[in-house]
């Protein structure tokens, strides 16, 4: 699977690549990701990407031509293009799955005070958010979302099993997970646990992921 960003700070994306799984799955070629900047493609003398907002306000916005030039050089038949912003759907693991199963997704991360929505209603296939707050750029939003989506493709994760009791399954929080030792500064490891009968186990550990998903994520749904 590839992806590829478009972003005016390559430098602050490129490091999130070079260790641990995501590294390995590049030299797997699992997975390969590749880098644009829109600056490459700008018209103007003096490569700006910016401009005032028409009608004011604070900040400059990204302007249609370097980012929408920058796309269509990219993009093919099999490409998806995602747009990074606040002021969109949130993304969820659900989203993560569904994906994965892409052949290529392009991520455009803003900066400034956004994208000249111009652009997205031209280009985008899918805008997304991770959450209900503000940050300077969309580099660590498309990141997160790679991260994600990237451990749902076969072969990334070590154990695919690992992906079975994770967190949002079943619209379940992970239940609670212990190491050795049993005891530790007198807090003990659930006796449950210790005693091998994996029915009783996989029953307890549901009982806790529901106890916890109630606690903090009780509107959580399916």
């Amino acid at each position: 699977m590839r992806f590829s960003f478009i972003t005016l700070f390559r430098e602050l994306m490129e490091c999130y690549f070079q260790d641990s799984i995501l590294k390995r799955a590049i030299e797997e070629e699992l997975i390969s990701i590749d880098f644009h900047n829109p600056r490459d493609y700008s018209k103007n003398r003096h490569k700006k990407v910016d401009a005032p907002k028409i009608g004011g306000g604070a900040g400059m916005l990204m302007t249609p031509q370097p980012l929408i030039d920058c796309i269509r050089d990219m993009k093919k038949e099999d490409s998806w293009v995602i747009f990074v912003t606040p002021a969109a759907k949130r993304f969820n693991q659900k989203d993560a799955k569904r994906l994965s199963q892409k052949r290529h997704l392009i991520f455009v991360s803003g900066r400034y005070e956004g994208i000249d929505e111009r652009v997205i209603e031209k280009e985008a296939d899918e805008v997304l958010s991770i959450g209900d707050f503000i940050l300077t750029g969309g580099e660590l939003a498309a990141l997160c979302m790679t991260d994600a989506i990237a451990r749902n493709i076969p072969g990334v994760l070590g154990n695919p099993d690992s992906l079975e009791e994770e967190s949002f399954e079943n619209s379940l929080l992970e239940s609670p997970a212990f190491t050795k030792p049993n005891i530790f500064e007198g807090s003990f490891v659930p006796s449950e646990f210790l005693k091998g009968n994996h029915s009783k186990i996989s029953a307890l550990k549901k009982a806790m992921a529901i106890y916890r998903t109630n606690y903090y994520r009780p509107g959580l749904k399916a």
